[in-house]
């Protein structure tokens, strides 16, 4: 294996390492606000809709970044776009989980049904993940390639439903990410102590999850890469209003926190088909409400993706 290259690119100095008691080397560096927050799109590629949203909220909001669907059916729209927005931070958004593969179908016959996509079964895929790996790591070989083929610089890597949660899933991001110069992973580690405060019933669900993050953690530590410290959106996913935005911002933790979204400008029928409850148009709105902004603002500092990154 290379030797990883240090990071030079993409969050360089806004995604904190976590310290050997946990705590991010951002409040050791003089200057440098305790608290940062980055907004991302999610599904960038899925449909023109979502493009459109992605473009709009990034001139006129306080969108940072998004995550690319490299084989969804808009994703060529979706790099029109972004080669236009050179602020904008895209990242590989990997789908192994209800979604197009990237490689033809009979090169994944395990994994993926008759039209090619990955099936919706979260713990049916779970296990062919254990079976079938030779198929899972191609694909995702494949995924990483198409992204390096749009010329877009590579900022960040995550999931489509966080399947990089499984273990093998998350193992191979890491290990061929490397391959294409990945050092930024978000790992979903929703703070459940945050979500109480917010007014938020946190289960025995979601704290177990919180606790098994820790996994991918490990994993994108190991290979030296980074990951935000605090990344909000699985309790809300589809329903990160402005409320929901003004709630988290009076009780953001310290280092880096990542907001993600799932904006659209308009319902079109794959949205519907696939994400029925969710409020495209509200999550849209919060991300250009400058009352959130200015919520967001007066305890962080927005990473925009228009700023020079900082030396390290």
């Amino acid at each position: 294996n290379r030797p990883l290259p240090p990071p030079t690119k993409g969050f360089q100095g806004l995604s904190p390492w976590r310290g050997s008691k946990g705590q991010s080397p951002l409040a050791l560096k003089p200057g440098v606000p305790l608290r940062r927050v980055l907004l991302t799109a999610d599904d960038f590629g899925l449909s023109e809709g979502v493009n459109e949203a992605v473009e709009r909220a990034h001139r006129e909001g306080v969108l940072g970044a998004a995550s690319l669907m490299v084989a969804a059916p808009a994703a060529l729209d979706a790099v029109r776009r972004a080669r236009a927005m050179p602020g904008l931070r895209v990242g590989l958004h990997l789908v192994v989980i209800e979604g197009a593969a990237v490689l033809p179908r009979e090169r994944l016959s395990g994994l993926v049904d008759a039209r090619g996509w990955f099936p919706s079964d979260q713990l049916g895929l779970g296990l062919r993940f254990l079976v079938f790996r030779r198929q899972l790591r191609e694909e995702i070989r494949a995924q990483f390639a198409a992204f390096a083929e749009t010329g877009l610089r590579l900022s960040h890597a995550d999931a489509h439903k966080h399947m990089h949660l499984h273990p093998v899933v998350g193992r191979m991001m890491v290990e061929i990410g490397r391959e294409f110069a990945l050092h930024t992973v978000r790992v979903p580690c929703e703070p459940p102590e945050v979500m109480a405060a917010c007014g938020e019933r946190v289960g025995l669900g979601a704290r177990a999850l919180a606790w098994w993050s820790g996994v991918l953690r490990r994993q994108v530590r190991r290979a030296g890469m980074r990951a935000p410290d605090a990344v909000f959106g699985l309790a809300w996913s589809g329903r990160m209003t402005s409320a929901r935005v003004n709630a988290l911002a009076s009780h953001l933790p310290p280092g880096l926190s990542e907001i993600y979204f799932h904006p659209a400008v308009r319902r079109e029928p794959l949205l519907r088909a696939l994400m029925p409850g969710y409020r495209h148009d509200e999550e849209l709105a919060a991300l250009m409400d400058p009352e959130a902004r200015a919520a967001l603002e007066s305890v962080a500092k927005i990473v925009t993706g228009r700023e020079e990154p900082e030396a390290p």
